[in-house]
């Protein structure tokens, strides 16, 4: 594949000797976003902040409490209090949970059985708390994912688009840059897996045009989870 031979001369790495896939979570495992969008457009404008459903798609992969202090630093000159966070953060989980149960992005779960079956590790690096998403992911997925293998909100400081999770990723698998890939649908994230030096994918499943993706950085970008499933072979066989 011509992206990553780019990517290897670029980043002036050995080789791609793949070892592990890290998936993110809402709108690539999970098709969560028309929710948390919804969610995060009530919230941020019941408290008065002038935010819509592309701005959630923006701002995708932030933890919580990174989405709700931008928007006060860029607002309200200043960062939320502990209480603004936990209230704001707490409202929007309550309009997030009222939307009903969410279902997985659909080809998914066949893109998973297959990179499996080559056995490679498979990782979920989200900056989402939802615990409704993290307690159900064994209902859809069964024993796919292990909770050694997960990076969230709760492990860490900064979250996307720094680097922080995927760099923490690469850590809990032992392995180099150039042995993993991501799988992202959000700037901020394509942001983080390239910061972390990894071949990032962009897999276009919300309303954002694949152009924000490339320019975020994505080596390479797919207009749906079901084309990824096609293309894979052409990224590992």
């Amino acid at each position: 594949m011509k992206e990553i031979e780019e990517f290897l001369a670029k980043q002036s790495y050995p080789s791609f000797d793949l070892k592990a896939v890290f998936f993110d979570m809402d709108g690539v495992l999970f098709d969560s976003m028309p929710f948390h969008a919804l969610a995060w457009t009530r919230t941020m404008q019941n408290n008065g902040f002038d935010f819509t459903e592309y701005d959630a798609y923006m701002n995708e992969g932030r933890t919580g409490e990174g989405t709700i202090n931008e928007f006060f630093l860029r607002h309200r000159g200043r960062v939320a209090t502990d209480e603004e966070c936990k209230a704001m953060y707490a409202e929007k989980g309550r309009y997030f949970e009222a939307c009903g149960p969410v279902k997985p992005v659909k080809y998914v779960l066949e893109l998973l059985h297959k990179i499996q079956a080559q056995g490679l590790d498979i990782y979920i690096v989200t900056g989402s708390a939802q615990r409704s998403l993290l307690n159900t992911l064994h209902h859809h997925f069964g024993t796919i994912f292990e909770k050694e293998k997960m990076v969230t909100a709760f492990d860490v400081k900064y979250g996307k688009p720094n680097p922080e999770p995927y760099l923490m990723a690469l850590q809990k698998a032992k392995i180099e840059p150039w042995q993993a890939v991501v799988i992202e649908n959000a700037p901020l994230g394509i942001q983080a897996g390239v910061g972390a030096g990894i071949f990032t994918i962009g897999v276009n499943t919300g309303i954002l045009e694949d152009k924000v993706l490339l320019d975020a950085g994505a080596h390479v970008v797919y207009p749906s989870m079901h084309e990824l499933l096609t293309q894979w072979t052409t990224i590992y066989d």
